[in-house]
């Protein structure tokens, strides 16, 4: 299956197809006609995909950086030791940064991508379901600040991304559930034919058989998103239904305790419970959320109260002149931006 992003100069086709990392050379080869690749990977994934990655890239020069996974990461003091790496191997402008992870190699990879010489060509390879659903897709790059997630950033997209489902069957159930959050978002924001298929499926283990076609719904929902608002402005605002809860809770406990997908399950639950009191959202919306975080092994409450968020809350990007824009729902598959103040979320509630 392919998609494609029509960002007109920066427009980049998408593929999902199993066992399509055997053929990322041949793919590879449609976009870049330079020498040299660098592959940048973490100590999870390089291990059981990078030698079939540089097998398929046997016509290049290839390259790698292994780095630690998690969170941590994603932060400035481990950029120099990448740039110098990539300085040591002869990287130039016209090379070739290949992104083999999550999110967080995602974000990082096209961080330096964006920025190594003022800017060379990447390819996303993710390898998590959340990263393929969601953080491949749409040009976001990052590194994390100590005060907050993807402070520092741009927008830059790949040239090509290419998803394997297969690459799922490594995955523990932690990091599927984590994905899941994300799969349930686009569902809930945009499309109730998804999330009802969701519900009737009832585990990842019976959404196997067209875990294909369920990758391809989110990413296109991503897809009409991006195309529509390339930089965050206006409609793709609807992608971050969730975050703003989701982003406080992870630096809250300084991303050792929710991963990002069961901080956005809690976000989604939360926000739509208040929005429901408010008269926001149609009653019994937050229940259904609920039931699908419960059946997908996702935390619908973290037992924090409110109050200890709202600094956190201050600081996220989208709180933009004390004006805070949230994404709430009508009904399952149909969000909207709701123009708001940290006072939203005041109350003596426990989340």
């Amino acid at each position: 299956m392919k998609l494609t992003v029509n960002l007109e100069k920066d427009s980049y086709p998408i593929y999902i197809e199993n066992g399509i990392l055997n053929q990322a050379g041949e793919k590879i080869s449609s976009c870049f006609s330079g020498k040299k690749i660098f592959i940048i990977s973490d100590d999870n994934v390089f291990p059981l995909y990078g030698e079939r990655l540089e097998d398929s890239l046997a016509n290049y020069e290839c390259h790698h950086i292994v780095l630690p996974h998690g969170e941590k990461t994603k932060a400035f003091p481990v950029l120099p030791k990448i740039y110098e790496e990539m300085l040591k191997v002869k990287i130039s402008r016209s090379d070739l940064v290949i992104a083999l992870g999550g999110g967080v190699i995602g974000d990082l990879a096209g961080f330096v991508a964006a920025t190594y010489l003022r800017g060379i060509k990447l390819i996303q390879i993710p390898t998590t379901l959340l990263a393929q659903v969601d953080s491949s897709v749409g040009g976001k790059v990052a590194v994390d600040l100590p005060q907050g997630k993807n402070l520092v950033g741009a927008f830059y997209h790949p040239k090509m991304v290419l998803i394997d489902p297969t690459v799922l069957e490594t995955l523990p159930t932690h990091f599927i559930n984590d994905g899941m959050g994300e799969v349930i978002k686009y569902g809930c924001i945009w499309d109730s034919n998804l999330f009802q298929t969701l519900k009737d499926a009832g585990s990842f283990e019976a959404l196997k058989p067209i875990l294909p076609s369920i990758l391809y719904q989110c990413i296109d929902i991503k897809r009409q998103v991006v195309e529509n608002d390339p930089f965050d402005t206006g409609k793709r605002m609807l992608l971050n239904f969730g975050h703003t809860l989701a982003h406080t809770i992870e630096q809250y406990y300084q991303y050792e305790r929710e991963s990002h997908g069961e901080a956005v399950a809690i976000g989604m639950y939360q926000i739509t419970k208040i929005s429901e009191q408010k008269g926001l959202t149609a009653p019994h919306t937050s229940d259904a959320i609920k039931n699908l975080l419960e059946a997908y092994g996702l935390p619908w409450q973290c037992n924090l109260p409110i109050e200890s968020l709202l600094d956190a809350m201050a600081l996220d990007k989208k709180n933009i002149r004390n004006a805070l824009n949230v994404i709430l729902l009508h009904e399952i598959g149909n969000s909207y931006i709701y123009p708001t103040t940290i006072e939203f979320f005041q109350g003596s509630f426990i989340i």
